[in-house]
């Protein structure tokens, strides 16, 4: 697939970055987004439903690790959803500033961290 921010593919045409490295498995990374942009659940809350939900496909540390990764990069990537031009909202969550989310883009994500650091 071609993107603009992905690095291009290697000489013998392989794919020399793949997003699900980054961000981990995209089915769990959509559970974490559903469970806190739709219905604002709390990190332990999240990995409990994640465990419950795809507990049989995930082991618990990978289930930890990735909604770690998850937790830091949606507060580390805020300030870029601060600058969005004006759009339609499509669905019933957004992260507009202007609509649904509404955190400051210098937010930390310490306090969630933490909470994950206790399970």
């Amino acid at each position: 697939p071609v993107s603009p921010e992905l690095l291009p593919a290697t000489g013998d045409g392989k794919i020399a970055q793949k997003t699900e490295d980054l961000v981990g498995p995209y089915e769990l990374h959509d559970f974490f987004l559903y469970e806190v942009l739709r219905r604002g659940t709390n990190p332990a809350k999240v990995y409990r439903l994640a465990r419950y939900a795809l507990g049989e496909k995930y082991d618990d540390t990978t289930i930890l690790s990735w909604l770690k990764v998850f937790y830091r990069r949606y507060f580390a990537q805020q300030f870029k959803r601060s600058c969005l031009p004006d759009g339609p909202k499509v669905g019933s969550a957004a992260v507009s500033p202007r609509g649904d989310l509404r955190m400051p883009s210098d937010a930390c994500s310490a306090l969630w961290l933490a909470e994950l650091e206790t399970l």
